[in-house]
């Protein structure tokens, strides 16, 4: 039997409930989506022609995530900041969304200092810690949520009130029919590929197995891109090893170039194609030449399709799949999911200087 059929394996190797999370991630979804309708803000948020969001890892990915969907039906741009800084952009009629589940993290509070000094309308999206009492302290709306868990795996805290702020603000239209639908989709999905589903008909432990002791690469397009990025991410932290990821049709430009050497990598890599119907024909089309290209250069390759109509569904589909292959590998590389020791331990050496 595979040990990713065995319970007491995810019991050992788990013992602070990341399986528990990631199956939770549809209940999440649906719970924040609601909480967020409570969010108040001014009548003037609706006057912005951009918006800003500050976040790091989880948080970050949840402002990609929303730029991806918001560029399917708005000509309002979305910005993911990454920095202590704050971007030049920023003025009056900036929708500023500073996000950080612990409240705490240092490039969120920096940026987020410099936005007070500005006249940009400004929303916060956290658990508490700094963060919240300088909302507070500056009258900022806030939309405060108790989840615990690892940043990580409160996507649905992180996004949903993203989506939620967006509709109120007028820059989407009402998405409580894709929240449905991606819910549904996300739970009937759980259900073919979580733990209980054994290996022999369960995809998602599947590819864990032929992605185990090999180096990940992922590719994604259009609403998928940032999906892509969020698998690099979960395998980085979750299953606690090497990814990547690329985005077509750019990496036909430049790294299909490269996919030959070293071969000492090349036999090593393993590249992971997420696939949905609502991407582009000619990049779906890139997406099987690219396979013959990898394939001609000794790198294997798989495809996964996303699931469900709406672009809300497959990204979220996708996400959740993703999810779970982490987990699978975090069993099959026998180390806790849950913890993140080398970025604590950076934390640390920061706080010192």
């Amino acid at each position: 039997m595979s040990v990713l059929d065995n319970s007491a394996a995810y019991q050992s190797i788990d013992p602070q409930g990341m399986t528990a999370r990631i199956r939770d991630l549809p209940r999440q979804c649906r719970a924040a989506w609601q909480e967020a309708q409570a969010l108040a803000l001014p009548d003037d948020y609706r006057d912005i022609d951009k918006v800003v969001i500050l976040g790091m890892g989880g948080s970050a990915i949840a402002g990609d995530f929303l730029r991806c969907l918001v560029a399917l039906e708005s000509p309002v741009p979305i910005f993911s900041n990454r920095d202590y800084e704050l971007p030049l952009l920023v003025d009056g009629r900036t929708l500023l969304i500073a996000s950080s589940y612990s409240g705490n993290t240092e490039e969120v509070l920096s940026s987020f200092e410099r936005g007070l000094g500005t006249g940009a309308k400004k929303v916060v999206i956290t658990t508490g810690g700094k963060l919240l009492a300088a909302a507070r302290a500056n009258g900022v709306p806030a939309f405060v949520f108790h989840y615990e868990s690892e940043p990580r795996a409160a996507l649905g805290y992180s996004f949903m009130p993203l989506l939620a702020i967006a509709q109120k603000v007028g820059i989407v239209a009402d998405k409580s029919g894709d929240v449905d639908e991606a819910i549904a989709v996300m739970e009937a999905l759980t259900a073919r590929i979580d733990q209980k589903a054994p290996l022999a008909r369960n995809p998602a432990k599947q590819l864990a197995e032929r992605l185990h002791q090999r180096l990940p690469v992922v590719y994604g397009a259009d609403i998928l891109a940032e999906v892509a990025r969020r698998w690099k991410g979960q395998l980085n932290e979750t299953s606690k090893m090497w990814c990547f990821y690329e985005e077509l049709p750019e990496a036909d430009h430049n790294a299909v170039v490269g996919y030959g050497l070293p071969k000492e990598i090349a036999v090593r890599a393993f590249v992971v194609f997420l696939r949905a119907p609502s991407i582009h024909p000619r990049i779906l089309l890139r997406y099987d030449l690219t396979r013959t290209a990898l394939e001609e250069a000794g790198v294997e390759s798989t495809t996964v399709d996303a699931e469900g109509k709406s672009p809300l569904a497959q990204m979220m589909s996708a996400t959740l799949f993703g999810d779970w292959v982490s987990l699978y590998l975090a069993i099959l590389n026998e180390v806790a999911p849950a913890p993140t020791t080398p970025i604590d331990k950076l934390k640390e050496r920061l706080a010192r200087r």
